[in-house]
């Protein structure tokens, strides 16, 4: 009776490594299946933002007013719009316009830009605010709505002697889409300010 006592202590001393290695593997599955939720928004939001610089690259191609540079811009679109997308410009000094879907906001693009010379938009100072945000077990997200606001300050040649510098604030409602990813689904282009400068030749010829 001893000996059977005395074999069952030793096996269950023999047994105590592989109980700890067990719970050393299921603590780290464990820690694996948690998923931080200031990661998951860092990452989404880093995501969102990527939006409105793939959207400045985009309207600079589409003011090319080449065919292939404005396939190009509007191949973007299709990516960081949802198809429903509207659009609305406001602000001081500015005509009310609206538009619907990508290729909606395409033409009114390629119709503002495309009679001028080169542009460059510089977008930033990003502002994200999630208002949902929901994610699996894989700590993928599922789905989400956010709003976005940045800045914008848009160069464009108007003349050989003069550029026109358009300064206003994009306000964006975005959306989680399954098989899409992070979209924007709304998009309001305010006007806060602009005007037009010298450049080039002009600037050349202005005694210092």
């Amino acid at each position: 009776m001893q000996l059977v006592n005395r074999l069952s202590v030793l096996a269950w001393l023999a047994a105590l490594p592989i109980i700890g290695l067990t719970g050393e593997i299921q603590a780290n599955e464990g820690e694996q299946g948690m998923c931080q939720q200031n990661v998951i928004e860092a990452v989404a939001r880093q995501e969102i933002e990527y939006l409105r610089r793939a959207y400045a690259v985009a309207t600079d191609k589409i003011g090319e007013d080449t065919l292939a540079a404005v396939a190009e811009g509007e191949a973007i679109y299709q990516q960081i719009f949802t198809p429903d997308v509207t659009f609305a410009v406001t602000g001081p000094e500015t005509q009310p316009l609206s538009a619907n879907g990508p290729k909606g906001w395409v033409e009114v693009v390629r119709g503002a830009l495309g009679p001028i010379g080169a542009t460059q938009h510089l977008i930033g100072s990003q502002i994200v605010t999630f208002e949902s945000l929901e994610w699996n077990d894989q700590c993928e997200i599922t789905s989400g709505t956010a709003k976005m606001q940045s800045y914008v300050q848009a160069w464009h040649d108007q003349t050989p002697k003069e550029v026109w510098l358009f300064i206003g604030t994009y306000f964006d409602d975005v959306v989680y889409r399954q098989g899409q990813g992070w979209q924007i689904e709304h998009m309001e282009l305010r006007r806060v300010t602009g005007e037009l400068r010298p450049s080039g030749a002009a600037v050349a010829a202005t005694p210092l």
